[in-house]
């Protein structure tokens, strides 16, 4: 019998030290709170967040054939993708529903970095491995052997650059050179670094719908980092944040997570991700046909619903157009920032702009769709 212990994160003595409490997330017992969600939540919006974020799947392809393997099993050309960069992208089945939504650097010309969702690593590794055959790449599972941390907010980057330690892996491989580039680094971008003689990338990607920056390194590195970024960033507002500020973070800016937003079921056009899907894409890949048909429209679409009072909808519960059951909710809060609950859900069509409301235990509670994302931060 398989042994049902949740994995332990590299920083877990350190979460236990700071009073977290845990729960299991996708395998793995992971901190969902520390001081508090809301005192989290908030301390990301205003100041800075810290994240542990070891549970996320890493795993590279390369080869001389890896660009051209990626472009065939993933939406979107990876291909074209600069080196130093980071593109969103989607696993699709053939029938075009998500099976993950991942982001992907370009390392090397023949080097690529899949981070995927923990629940889904195996179904990512397998699909991977499966659309690679007949190209000259290879997929190698380095989730065990790379941890991550993640630091989000506004003052993130001005903490990032007070920490000692930190070199350009380039070149000029100094504090100075280090510095430079972090502060010009643009979004979805990333440096390859050296902090205390250990590699790190550091790149301009988050969950949270602030800026941030999200740090791979050695798993046995990261109680050190992370103990040298709270000892920095507490004078500015640096706090441990948990999967529950995550959760709201995310939610408020309109971010899809998998397994709520994102099914197999579901395709990139009825999450609002049709952006994604590139009808010139010169190469073939598994679900296109599908998501290039009209049909891909689905006769449910996500959207934004913006409800008054303190009672929230939540996941599973039913959206209703009079005694019609015209969809269902599939993330839900009383926003901390906004101050009134909001909800993600999928509503048929025809029903969008009707007078809808979900059915939180039997009584109606009045929604009205609005744009996602509810929230923006300003630039």
């Amino acid at each position: 019998m398989p042994d049902a212990t949740p994995r332990q994160s590299p920083l877990h003595d350190v979460h236990v030290a700071a009073g977290a409490a845990f729960t299991e997330f996708a395998g793995w017992s992971m901190p969902v709170r520390y001081s508090g969600d809301l005192a989290e939540h908030h301390a990301v919006r205003r100041a800075a967040g810290l994240f542990d974020l070891s549970h996320m799947a890493e795993i590279l392809v390369l080869g001389p054939g890896a660009a051209d393997a990626l472009d065939a099993a993933l939406l979107g050309e990876l291909s074209t993708t600069p080196v130093g960069r980071a593109k969103y992208t989607l696993l699709l089945n053939g029938e075009g529903g998500v099976e993950d939504d991942l982001v992907v650097y370009r390392t090397g010309e023949d080097r690529y970095l899949v981070v995927a969702n923990a629940a889904n690593r195996d179904v990512v590794v397998d699909r991977l491995r499966d659309r690679v055959v007949g190209f000259d790449a290879e997929v190698q599972d380095e989730t065990d052997d790379i941890g991550l941390v993640a630091i989000q907010g506004p003052r993130s980057q001005e903490i990032l650059l007070e920490v000692p330690g930190f070199a350009a892996d380039d070149a000029d491989p100094t504090e100075v050179r280090f510095r430079a580039l972090l502060a010009s680094l643009r979004n979805y971008r990333f440096l390859r670094a050296n902090w205390d003689g250990h590699p790190v990338l550091v790149a301009r990607t988050g969950y949270t719908g602030e800026d941030g920056f999200e740090l791979y390194a050695a798993p046995s590195l990261l109680p050190r980092l992370w103990a040298v970024l709270m000892d920095i960033g507490r004078g500015s507002g640096l706090v441990p944040a948990g999967l529950a500020a995550r959760d709201t973070l995310r939610l408020e800016a309109g971010m899809p997570l998998y397994g709520h937003e994102l099914t197999a079921l579901t395709t990139p056009q009825q999450a609002g991700l049709g952006r994604l899907v590139q009808h010139g894409k010169g190469r073939d890949y598994v679900g296109r046909a599908a998501v290039e048909s009209p049909e891909a429209e689905g006769a449910r679409v996500l959207v934004g619903l913006r409800a008054e009072g303190r009672r929230a909808g939540r996941a599973g519960y039913p959206v209703v157009d009079g005694d019609r059951v015209v969809g269902v909710v599939t993330s839900g809060a009383l926003s901390p920032t906004l101050g009134h609950p909001i909800a993600m859900a999928y509503v048929d069509r025809d029903a969008v702009d009707a007078r809808l409301a979900i059915d939180v235990r039997g009584t109606p509670l009045p929604a009205t769709t609005v744009p996602l994302p509810f929230y923006s931060r300003k630039a």
